[in-house]
């Protein structure tokens, strides 16, 4: 469910009088509790499997937050007699882990094994990371490392290579309404929200277990009489900030969606990701660099017109700054996703820096080269070269390719936009190429 959870031992020292938050008291007592996560914990899923075959590998949790990545490592331990030990790398150092593990050597010696659970472990580093690695080898921990960041970028090959990575997705609306209702009758009665309201609460959440949570604990202790509309609802309670990192993963989740919504010719989708990255709080020049990036790649001389677009918005923007200059930028980002799109010119680019790569140094024919010094001109500089102007068509038809090099074709227009056009000339002109060489 979600990771509403992560009170840790701590709740159960205070004393029995102080108030508990609804979170903690709606904590899971078994996985078959959780909300949500099927693929994750369903009878044929890795967990589900692991359980039935009492084979549990070490684990890494990757999902945004209240999802339930510390509830369910709570649990395993539970169902697995493993001692539970629950560290966060932010607060945790070496001292404090040598001490875990030697706690966790005396109670496999007596034993008992243990699963460590370390949120955030993304935040170790790599010296940290390897710290684990003959603990886990040898058995004395079982890990299940929690994190919000990809795991390919941010923890080691070999922390990696010995764990199995299990991504836990944001809660679904009807996994949040079941949540809603669990909590309503922990609380005794109903939400005052129409049904309008109600679901624009479980909107607000985000995905986040723990946070409906906390919504609707504010919810519960207004005082009213009749049911609340939404616009009643939102007077009250500020909607939870939108999650965005800039530097972390949705904020390349995010500029991919928008990439490949304009690759795709959808400006409505191209519209919607370029403004959940504004609501996140992203650079409009990032936004701006990557918009005109877009013209390049995707569309390039399909329509040479995109790329002036974007630069003059880019311009625009600078001159207006926010919120008007981003009208420009949305304007690009609309007209690029109606654009036609090519990436021939891109993909030649890509053709002829490989064929660059590979054939080394290899001369330009003497042919073309120009003939300052007469020790030039006796070495056969410029011998025999045809001025194009002079030609039939203005077109000679030499090669323009080293001797020793086959001729390469790295530019080959598509049938889309103005490159109808352009291809229209290149095989004009490989037609003249053939008959002027015979």
């Amino acid at each position: 469910m979600a990771d509403l959870f992560d009170t840790g031992a701590a709740a159960a020292d205070l004393p029995t009088t102080a108030p508990r938050p609804l979170a903690d008291r709606l904590r899971p007592r078994t996985l078959a509790d959780v909300i949500g996560q099927e693929q994750v914990l369903g009878p044929d899923a890795p967990l589900g499997v692991m359980l039935a075959s009492n084979s549990l590998s070490s684990l890494i949790f990757w999902g945004p937050p209240g999802v339930g990545k510390t509830t369910i490592a709570r649990l395993l331990a539970d169902e697995t007699d493993l001692h539970f030990i629950q560290i966060s790398a932010i607060f945790t150092g070496v001292p404090e882990l040598r001490k875990v593990f030697e706690a966790a050597k005396l109670r496999r010696q007596n034993g008992r094994g243990t699963l460590l659970f370390v949120d955030e472990i993304h935040r170790f580093n790599k010296a940290q990371q390897d710290g684990f690695l003959p603990h886990m080898e040898d058995g004395t921990i079982l890990l299940v490392g929690a994190t919000t960041e990809n795991p390919s970028f941010e923890l080691n090959a070999a922390v990696l290579s010995r764990s199995q990575v299990l991504v836990l997705e944001r809660l679904s609306l009807a996994d949040l309404e079941r949540l809603a209702q669990r909590a309503e009758q922990e609380l005794g009665r109903k939400l005052p929200l129409d049904a309008h309201a109600r679901e624009a609460l479980l909107e607000m959440a985000d995905g986040d277990g723990r946070g409906l949570l906390n919504l609707i604990e504010q919810v519960a202790a207004w005082r009213t009489k009749d049911k609340l509309n939404t616009d009643a609802l939102t007077t009250r309670l500020m909607r939870r900030a939108t999650k965005y990192d800039k530097s972390g993963d949705e904020h390349y989740n995010l500029i991919s969606a928008l990439h490949k919504s304009v690759r795709g010719s959808d400006p409505d989708a191209a519209l919607y990701w370029f403004a959940r990255m504004l609501k996140g709080g992203e650079d409009p020049r990032f936004l701006a660099r990557r918009i005109t990036r877009m013209s390049v790649e995707d569309i390039g001389l399909a329509d040479p017109q995109a790329q002036t677009i974007c630069l003059h918005a880019w311009e625009t923007y600078e001159r207006l700054g926010s919120p008007e200059g981003e009208l420009a930028l949305a304007q690009a980002v609309t007209y690029l996703a109606l654009a036609p799109k090519s990436n021939a010119g891109y993909a030649a680019y890509k053709n002829a820096m490989r064929a660059a790569e590979k054939t080394g140094s290899e001369p330009p024919p003497k042919h073309i080269l120009n003939a300052p010094t007469s020790l030039m001109k006796d070495q056969g500089y410029g011998d025999g070269y045809a001025y194009d102007h002079d030609a039939e068509d203005g077109f000679s038809g030499q090669n323009y390719f080293p001797d020793t090099m086959k001729r390469g074709v790295y530019y080959t227009p598509v049938d889309r936009g103005y490159e109808r056009e352009l291809k229209k000339r290149v095989d004009f002109f490989a037609k003249l190429r053939a008959k002027r060489n015979g």
